[in-house]
């Protein structure tokens, strides 16, 4: 398969998944998103001001800022409160914004592995017996291997950061860096059909080289979403439970085909 084929393949499964998921009763597994984003609202909210509170009783401590008495000095303590406050969530959304989606993909393995399990019973019509070790092996390699992605990803960002100094170049580094994030993404959601066939991390990270476009197109929609400001972690998990769902009914179409080719 070319690069066109699979990237035509990556976003074809998503048209089929959403209709796919509701004719077989997967409807349900949208709620996990919603819990997550309320664990994530509650989780941000008070560890940002935890932090918060944290920072000025550090600040007071070393300034006894609390203690100072001049003119206008409550309205320069409350500036300096408020700055503090606004940073902190500023730093929070700019940092979870870059490294969001993976933090989904990590929190919401279990999710995904037995997502990704129950598409293809409905796809092949063979029942899976639920085997837990093989379940938490799924899971601890999801995870895995959205550290291993992430740290691979954040080395190609530095790289094309580099190179975005280069006169002409640097206009393509922001497509290159979203085609980079979309591979990496449509990896990790078509490794839950890899890990059923029992593939090492290696024959996986093989297959997907031999399959980039099928990566790209799978994890494009996905990446996509992310960059939406604000909203965009908060609506990916909805999307990544598609993009599960999309990923094994496109790895079902090729994956054992191009298994005898990179053996």
């Amino acid at each position: 398969m070319n690069y066109r084929q699979g990237f035509q393949l990556g976003l074809r499964t998503y048209s089929q998944a959403m209709s796919f998921m509701f004719r077989n009763r997967l409807g349900w597994f949208f709620i996990f998103p919603v819990l997550f984003n309320v664990l994530l609202f509650i989780g941000g909210f008070y560890s940002v001001s935890s932090l918060s509170d944290g920072m000025i009783e550090s600040l007071n401590e070393w300034m006894n800022i609390e203690s100072w008495d001049f003119w206008g000095a409550s309205a320069i303590v409350a500036l300096i409160k408020g700055l503090i406050w606004i940073v902190l969530r500023l730093l929070f959304f700019i940092i979870y914004a870059y490294i969001g989606g993976y933090v989904i993909l990590i929190l919401l393995s279990p999710v995904f592995a037995y997502l990704s399990e129950k598409t293809e019973e409905v796809i092949t019509g063979n029942k899976l017996p639920f085997d837990f070790i093989q379940f938490a092996k799924d899971i601890l390699r999801g995870v895995l291997l959205a550290i291993r992605n992430l740290t691979v990803e954040l080395l190609f960002t530095v790289l094309l950061f580099i190179l975005s100094f280069i006169p002409l170049v640097g206009y393509f580094t922001p497509v290159a860096l979203f085609l980079v994030s979309a591979y990496f993404y449509g990896f990790s959601f078509l490794d839950y059909t890899f890990e059923r066939r029992r593939l090492q991390i290696d024959v996986s990270v093989r297959l997907m080289r031999k399959n980039k476009g099928l990566a790209i197109g799978n994890g494009f929609v996905f990446s996509l979403v992310l960059l939406i400001p604000y909203i965009g972690v908060m609506v990916a998990g909805f999307v990544a439970i598609i993009s599960v769902v999309a990923a094994t009914l496109a790895a079902a179409e090729v994956v054992d085909k191009e298994l005898e080719l990179i053996r």
